[in-house]
């Protein structure tokens, strides 16, 4: 999927994928704003830590002897 990033060498905002692919251009770029990837990247991690904390209590609570 590509977001509307911006291309620092064009100095336009672009469709481009997470591996820097310019649908724009038909051709990749290498200086261009990923900061929408790494984010969504970042919150994806967060995410998946979350849910396996919550596996871990869950888990947890099934084996006190409380």
């Amino acid at each position: 999927m590509t977001k509307w990033c911006y291309n620092y060498e064009s100095g336009e905002y672009e469709y481009i994928d997470r591996d820097g692919f310019s649908w724009d251009r038909g051709e990749y770029v290498y200086n261009w704003d990923d900061s929408e990837y790494k984010r969504e990247e970042e919150e994806r991690k967060r995410e998946e830590e979350e849910e396996d904390n919550r596996r871990h209590s869950l888990f947890r609570s099934l084996f006190d002897d409380d």
